[in-house]
């Protein structure tokens, strides 16, 4: 059972609860008991299946829409590949527009179509320029064979989201194993910690985890921080604008400083397609963008039209909207990637875990 796919942009019920949110708790209810009868047989190994060779890193969240996890798996890779690890990396490829189905194991470059592939995939493969091996498709363990078996050099999987995925067998780090599961969390929380669709939640919000990553700013009020997460492993990542790009021209950079010394507010528009817009928009304000602002849902697509029609001197977008822009050349279009650091006492914990033997080695 799956309700994620009917909500591209999250109802306001979601944040507090009130008559609608309880008046779908019995849909909540049943998922939920869902849930825990696919937990039980994971747990009692029914269908067992023998865990891959290499470990994975498993970048996901319990939230529907998106917490910011694509900036955090470009940036793992890279940092996995500066300790001396070669990573791959694997998505579902989610987000994918086009009538043509992958049905199988595919491989994803920078020059990749989005609208059959996903957008993040794509938009992965232009920030590292094709550094890492990714591959996409819904059946995680067939992907990382498939990516094995073409990129034997691989030896660490990075997996774009998949803490729902039970196909994928695997020992996650707080069992001994070498397995890791991230649960992004942003500025959102969990809402009204309802499960789908009453609230926001896949998972209920106290699922097991190796650590929370935190992609907002601690808050100042101890009281807006759920038990939960006091006193768990946990690490900040703050996103950070880098320099915008032109559209049209990559090699056309300028602060978002300039930018804002360059137009008035009313002259420019931002615009955002991603799981948690709100997120694009503060970042822009904080860098002095006062810009009118455009949320749409997740993944949309965009057209030379749907821009012809925006009144404004300057538009700024995401750079993963902007991998849907090909065949775009307005010029008043300018990209503003986001990116993450990974603190040291993160890489030093994960570089911790994966240097640890193969627990499967000594349990089957």
């Amino acid at each position: 059972m799956s309700f994620a796919k009917y909500f591209r942009t999250a109802p306001i019920f979601w944040e507090r609860r009130g008559p609608a949110s309880l008046l779908l708790w019995p849909l909540s209810w049943i998922y939920g008991l869902t849930l825990r009868v696919r937990k039980l047989v994971a747990d009692l190994r029914i269908f067992y299946e023998k865990p891959v060779a290499v470990p994975v890193i498993i970048v996901g969240n319990i939230r529907v829409g998106g917490t910011g996890k694509t900036p955090i798996v470009i940036a793992l890779a890279q940092k996995l590949n500066e300790l001396g690890w070669k990573p791959g990396i694997i998505s579902r490829g989610y987000g994918a527009q086009s009538n043509v189905a992958v049905n199988s194991p595919t491989p994803v470059t920078s020059d990749s179509d989005p609208s059959i592939v996903g957008d993040e995939p794509v938009l992965i493969a232009r920030r590292t320029n094709n550094q890492f091996p990714i591959w996409i498709y819904p059946k995680r363990k067939e992907t990382i064979a498939a990516l094995l078996k073409h990129h034997p050099e691989v030896n660490v999987i990075v997996s774009d989201d998949g803490l729902q995925h039970t196909g994928l067998s695997r020992w996650p780090a707080r069992e001994g194993g070498r397995d890791i599961e991230f649960v992004v969390r942003d500025e959102r929380g969990e809402g009204n910690r309802f499960l789908l669709p009453a609230g926001p939640l896949r998972e209920p919000e106290k699922r097991d985890r190796d650590a929370t990553l935190m992609t907002a700013e601690k808050s100042s009020k101890p009281t807006e921080v759920h038990d939960y997460f006091q006193g768990r492993r946990n690490f900040t990542l703050s996103p950070q604008l880098s320099l915008a790009y032109q559209l049209n021209n990559v090699n056309a950079q300028q602060s978002l400083v300039s930018i804002a010394e360059q137009y008035l507010p009313q002259e420019m528009t931002a615009v955002a397609a991603i799981g948690n817009p709100q997120r694009f928009f503060a970042s822009l304000k904080k860098e002095g963008i006062l810009a009118k602002c455009t949320p749409l849902p997740d993944h949309s697509t965009f057209t030379a039209q749907f821009f012809n029609a925006i009144d404004a001197k300057c538009i700024l977008i995401t750079e993963k909207d902007a991998v849907k822009c090909a065949g775009i050349t307005d010029e008043r279009i300018w990209v503003v990637p986001m990116s993450v650091t990974i603190p040291d006492a993160l890489s030093q914990w994960m570089q911790s875990i994966l240097q640890r033997p193969d627990p499967n080695q000594y349990t089957l």
